[in-house]
């Protein structure tokens, strides 16, 4: 057996770059980047072997290791997992720095590599500089922290252990049902170490991702009871992206007069004026979808882990006799709520189910409901989102300005604080797959890495960056990435002079506002910070606006500036587009406030329509 004599750096490396996939017929790099940044407990093997190789898997210098992974996350969600970036730390803080990014990936379901220093596997210099010492277990370092939300870990105290380790992590990050962050610790003097490899290890291998067919039998039961259904109605989760069944699952529509409502991860698979599409759902989704989940009894969810701003906390499924039938890849989420659990990948399974099903068809007055109601919704965020003199204008006003000037093609893109809400409400979507709203771990931070991240993937189109001053101020220095790498975006940064959305959930609950925005927080000096100034400090373009007509016009300069451009405005503080799904939150049964009573009450009331035991 011919061998070749690498470091386990090196070896890790060289691995990385021989995978392959397959995207549409054309052979692609598995892992086409690298985020790093470098301390002494990766600097000086495995930064070595990234500089042999920056050209085929070129390194990117990050600024913050969390939001290095993030732009991770978005880059492969961009991607439709088809194609993962690796994020490397040092030890210590660099590591723990990645484990907010990491517990995003898995709550999202998305690959990403993440490959951190560790302490030496010999542990003759113990302890060593940011070493964190555990008296009852020598060998726990702040790498074992990521076993609890990874779905691949491991730690590498020997340089063979590449060789069976590497092939089941990339495997990990390709399975539609397991798919999710790998974590791989590399103790500092392992990855020094040489070893004589197989040559026949490095050989390229070209991966595909496989389509896991669901069970005839399931397929047959889930027919069954879609045939009997009188309001139907079909729930598009972010699975349908990731299997690249948008264009069937429409066509499944279609042709069986169903309507679509989508969940937060699954918006922008519907084009906004089609006929079938009956809105957002759940607690920040439309009145129109909500009211028909009300009434359906029969649901057929598709890629979806059906979670509680979706669900509604399981209070927007109304009918006592409906039947919900889950198809997902991943068998932990279709046989949730005692779903009729349809296990396999969403393309194939909604083709077998269409094949199924045949000629049948939903009837006429349901599907005439749907548009009816989705009339109304759209007339309702017209009146929230059209043209306004208004000054300050709401979260909504800005969204729907925006939208009517962008690109077809433009991602708008956001993850935390009023957006989510404003955007799955009032955008309208012009080109399937241009909404990114980060809702599984609502991950403030997320909005400008992910930012990063999503050009990186599609230089071709431009990323819009929906922030409030709270995220902007919790994690911004990728606005340097960008205009240091070239990827330009543009930031909507809507300034409410604090955290006005959990504000606002305060008040709802009978609270009143305490420390969320600044004029109600402990502060000696109130000032407000300069966006601008900011961003410009960091090499980037923008501009300070007022109105909604001035944030137009500045759009349109931000889409032809050479560079990151960000667009500052004051927001309302306190108007939002309604909503009308309950939402489960702790209220305290006993307080002195009259308002925090009431709020208990009322939501006792609304507890009693939860499904208990689906």
């Amino acid at each position: 057996m011919r061998t070749i004599r690498l470091t386990m750096a090196q070896a890790l490396v060289r691995y990385l770059t021989m995978q392959k996939i397959l995207i549409e017929g054309l052979e692609e790099p598995l892992f086409p980047g690298v985020y790093a940044i470098f301390g002494h407990g990766n600097v000086t093997c495995l930064g070595e072997a990234l500089e042999a190789v920056k050209e085929e898997m070129p390194t990117w210098r990050g600024q913050n290791e969390q939001s290095m992974a993030l732009a991770g996350m978005a880059f492969t969600k961009s991607k439709r997992r088809r194609q993962i970036m690796v994020a490397t730390s040092s030890i210590g803080p660099g590591s723990t720095n990645l484990l907010t990014a990491a517990a995003a990936a898995h709550a999202n379901r998305l690959p990403i590599l993440l490959l951190s220093g560790d302490t030496f596997a010999n542990r003759l210099p113990d302890p060593v500089l940011q070493q964190v010492e555990n008296f009852h277990n020598p060998g726990m370092t702040v790498s074992d922290a990521f076993q609890s939300f990874t779905r691949y870990w491991d730690r590498i105290t020997r340089p063979e252990q590449l060789i069976p380790s590497l092939p089941q992590a990339v495997a990990t990050m390709l399975d539609p049902a397991d798919c999710g962050p790998v974590f791989i610790a590399l103790p500092q003097d392992i990855q020094a170490e040489a070893f004589d490899y197989p040559e026949v290890f490095f050989e390229k291998k070209v991966h595909q991702i496989p389509r896991p067919r669901p069970d005839k039998d399931s397929i047959a039961e889930a027919a069954d009871i879609l045939r009997q259904a009188e309001k139907p109605l079909i729930v598009s989760g972010g699975g349908v992206f990731y299997s690249g069944a948008v264009s069937e699952l429409t066509d499944f529509a279609e042709h069986h007069n169903i309507p679509i409502v989508e969940t937060i991860a699954g918006r922008g698979m519907m084009l906004h004026d089609h006929p079938n599409n009956a809105g957002p759902l759940g607690v920040i989704g439309s009145s129109s979808a909500n009211a028909l989940a009300e009434e359906a009894d029969v649901i057929l969810a598709v890629g979806t882990r059906l979670q509680d701003f979706i669900t509604g906390s399981w209070s927007v499924f109304g009918n006592e006799k409906m039947r919900l039938i889950s198809l997902n890849a991943a068998r932990y989420d279709a046989h949730k709520h005692r779903a009729i659990s349809v296990v396999g990948d969403a393309l194939v399974g909604i083709e077998e189910l269409g094949k199924s099903l045949a000629d049948w068809s939903g009837s006429e007055s349901w599907s005439s409901k749907a548009g009816t109601l989705y009339a109304e919704w759209n007339r309702t965020i017209e009146e929230h989102s059209g043209k306004t003199d208004t000054v300050p204008p709401s979260y909504a006003h800005i969204v729907g300005a925006v939208n009517r000037v962008c690109d077809d093609t433009d991602l708008a893109l956001t993850a935390s604080g009023g957006f989510p809400g404003e955007l799955c409400k009032n955008w309208k979507t012009k080109t399937v797959g241009t909404f990114d709203c980060e809702f599984g771990f609502s991950c403030m931070g997320y909005e400008i890495a992910g930012g990063w991240g999503a050009k990186m993937a599609d230089p071709s189109r431009d990323v819009i960056v929906f922030v409030g001053d709270g995220a902007y101020l919790m994690l911004n220095s990728d606005v340097y990435s960008s205009v240091l790498t070239g990827h330009k975006m543009i930031i909507i940064l809507c300034d409410n002079g604090g955290f006005g959305v959990i504000n606002r959930l305060q008040n709802f609950k009978g609270s009143a506002s305490f420390n969320n925005l600044l004029e109600d927080s402990k502060v000696e000096h109130l000032e407000y910070v300069d966006f601008v100034q900011h961003a410009k400090s960091m090499g980037a373009l923008g501009e300070q606006v007022e109105s909604i007509s001035e944030l137009e016009a500045a759009f349109k300069r931000a889409k032809l500036a050479d560079r990151t451009y960000l667009i500052s405005i004051k927001v309302q503080q306190h108007q939002w587009t309604p909503g009308d799904a309950w939402w489960d939150v702790g209220v305290p049964e006993v307080s002195q406030r009259k308002e925090v009573r009431q709020a208990r009450t009322d939501h006792s009331e609304g507890q009693k329509k939860q499904r208990i035991g689906v």
